[in-house]
């Protein structure tokens, strides 16, 4: 792989060594995050929201470890109604409250938000699978419909690899250092996307809102906690599910997707054959989302 560098070209084109062309100019980084607003929840924490489109249905958004609202957009491009997008406690500008904390409060803060906009679907990404499936377990009618993107834990802690990996963005932003920052957050991206426009624009994004905002230090209680104690709690909910996974991820196994869309009564599992599918499948991803949840 050739290598990464930081700070980019002035350019932002792809710089690369060696023989050969230069990397893909080709792929969309997240959308830019317009103004939001804070809301109260009946719990006592003010959450970071995000509001777009109009009418009904309505669908709560919840993003993934480390990450928040611009990652998790792309998601909802081709949902109709309304989008709701928030930050979990600890991320961007939600509150963050004493801890230790644990997927209860997580699925405190999504059902709060989902029950303030009147959301009757849920969407999921990795942490926010996790606290999606634990509203779920007291709450097996509340949503209609849910799409699941690359659980990453269910009744069995996440492996070695993932923990590790959040606790270098928490080291690295804690730091303040952009370059440290930006090498943690370059594995996010498909290597023949590290050193492209498109990966330099994703880059530039993900460390301006790191480095505004910051990350608690209480989510890196999270990476070692698990949503469910068993599987079988999931078996009441009846809603139509749509659980997406990824062969090699090794943040997000794709034996995790297929474990909970085996649990779910009413779900379809599809796996696609290789991770980074925002860049590599992100047309596919889109109508895929889009249309289970708009049918």
């Amino acid at each position: 792989m050739r290598g990464f560098r930081w700070p980019p070209p002035p350019d932002s084109g792809p710089r690369t060594w060696g023989p050969g062309p230069g990397g893909p100019r080709t792929g969309r980084p997240a959308l830019p995050e317009p103004d939001t607003d804070l809301v109260t929840t009946p719990h006592g924490v003010r959450l970071e929201r995000l509001v777009t489109g109009a009418g009904d249905p309505v669908t709560v958004f919840a993003h993934g470890l480390g990450n928040g609202i611009a990652t998790t957009r792309p998601f909802g491009s081709g949902v109709t109604g309304r989008r709701v997008f928030f930050q979990f406690r600890g991320h961007g500008r939600s509150e963050a409250p004493d801890g230790p904390w644990d997927y209860l409060d997580l699925a405190r803060d999504l059902r709060a938000v989902a029950d303030l906009s009147g959301a009757s679907r849920a969407f999921g990404a990795s942490l926010g699978a996790g606290a999606l499936c634990r509203l779920l377990v007291e709450s097996p009618e509340r949503f209609e419909k849910l799409v699941f993107f690359l659980p990453a834990v269910l009744d069995e802690p996440r492996g070695s690899i993932a923990q590790e990996r959040f606790t270098d963005l928490l080291a690295a932003v804690e730091s303040g250092d952009a370059a440290i920052v930006a090498d943690v957050v370059s594995l996010e991206l498909p290597p023949a996307v590290r050193n492209t426009p498109a990966g330099w624009a994703y880059l530039r994004q993900r460390l301006d809102h790191l480095l505004r905002d910051g990350l608690a230090e209480n989510l890196a209680t999270l990476a070692g906690k698990t949503p469910l104690r068993r599987l079988g709690d999931l078996a009441a909910v009846t809603a139509p599910a749509l659980v997406i996974g990824c062969a090699g991820d090794d943040l997000h196994p794709v034996e995790t997707a297929e474990r909970l869309a085996a649990a779910l009564p009413q779900a379809t599992l599809h796996v696609y054959d290789r991770p980074g599918v925002l860049w590599s499948e992100r047309a596919d991803l889109r109508d895929r989302i889009s249309g289970f949840l708009n049918e």
